[in-house]
């Protein structure tokens, strides 16, 4: 019985020195010490990045690869990335502002989160988060499977203007998202009427992807970076891309422009972080995403995935958030959606 007892009670002791170790992010918030262990000339530590919908997406994509660029270059260490999809990312977003002061957490979103919080009716806003960095833009793509029947993008807009309901488009966000924009821009500017368009909603490109695949939907209209692995296997075909000039890594694609359709389009990925984190832990969160922008390693990795560098760290993301939240909200009004 002794032995019994004694094996207990150090078990408990090891149990508790796990415990200790995992709420250490609760105990630096609550006493206010910085996460940042730059100081010391350590990587960070203890960092975790929400993505606010499936993995496969774009938002997964980008927070991945950032917090591995992160690993790399030894800016920060052990940094946990995890999915909580739904309802267009603002439960992630709501998420994200429940955990006011938690200087360890933020969440990669961008102009989809900007526009599902309001075509939801969402209480949650990005207005009430802490804005950490933008980080890159990327145009969109015009997607079908390799056996569809659209093998130019005048074939599908020839049959898309025939039967606007028979040609449904699916997206990776949600109504007010930028994979619901680009189709209603895209049908104005061929002259479709937007209140025509069969769009289907997708929580994030890990969804949309399968549906593209299984002739689910006449087509797609998400970021293009997320499918290269697939254009690359040769089960998908891009039919345009919607940047002003032609993307290199999809050089063989034309741009709408090109193919007589006057559209340009391009999508934007940001961070952000709860309300009411202290000023050392947003310095840390804004210098750990600043030294990674200035890597070899990004820089490498933007030109991998044909991303464009558009970084704007601190309270210059902040303004531009301001601007985005304030013309989404007027398109999404103009749409009745918001």
């Amino acid at each position: 019985m002794r032995n019994r007892i004694t094996a207990l009670l150090g078990a408990l002791a090891a149990l508790s020195m796990l415990v200790v170790s995992a709420c250490g992010a609760t105990a630096a918030k609550q006493t206010g010490t910085s996460t940042s262990a730059s100081a010391a000339g350590e990587p960070v530590s203890g960092l975790r990045s929400m993505v606010p919908n499936t993995p496969g997406g774009g938002y997964d994509t980008t927070a991945r690869t950032a917090a591995k660029v992160m690993e790399d270059t030894k800016i920060a260490s052990g940094v946990q990335v995890f999915n909580l999809p739904g309802a267009g990312g603002t439960v992630g977003l709501q998420r994200t502002i429940n955990e006011k002061g938690n200087g360890k957490l933020a969440m990669l979103m961008g102009l989809g989160v900007v526009g599902a919080s309001y075509a939801s009716k969402s209480t949650a806003t990005l207005t009430q988060t802490t804005p950490i960095a933008k980080l890159i833009e990327e145009a969109g793509a015009i997607v079908v499977s390799k056996d569809s029947p659209y093998r130019t993008i005048g074939d599908l807009v020839t049959a898309w203007k025939k039967d606007p309901k028979k040609v449904t488009v699916g997206g990776g966000s949600s109504p007010g998202g930028p994979d619901h924009l680009l189709p209603m821009q895209l049908a104005k500017a061929v002259g479709i009427d937007p209140k025509q368009v069969n769009f289907v909603s997708y929580d994030g490109g890990g969804e949309l992807l399968p549906a593209i695949l299984g002739n689910k939907i006449g087509f797609g209209a998400s970021g293009y970076g997320e499918f290269l692995d697939q254009v690359e296997a040769g089960t998908v075909r891009i039919l345009a891309v919607t940047s002003a000039e032609p993307i290199d890594v999809v050089k063989d694609v034309p741009t709408l422009k090109a193919s007589g359709i006057d559209r340009v389009f391009s999508n934007w990925r940001g961070i952000v972080a709860p309300p009411g984190i202290g000023d050392a832990d947003k310095k840390t969160w804004i210098e750990a995403i600043t030294r990674m922008h200035d890597s070899q390693e990004w820089k490498s990795e933007l030109t991998k995935r044909g991303w464009t560098d558009a970084f704007l760290p601190g309270d210059q993301f902040t303004a531009y958030l301001a601007e985005q939240d304030k013309s989404v909200a007027a398109i999404l009004s103009e749409l009745g959606l918001a």
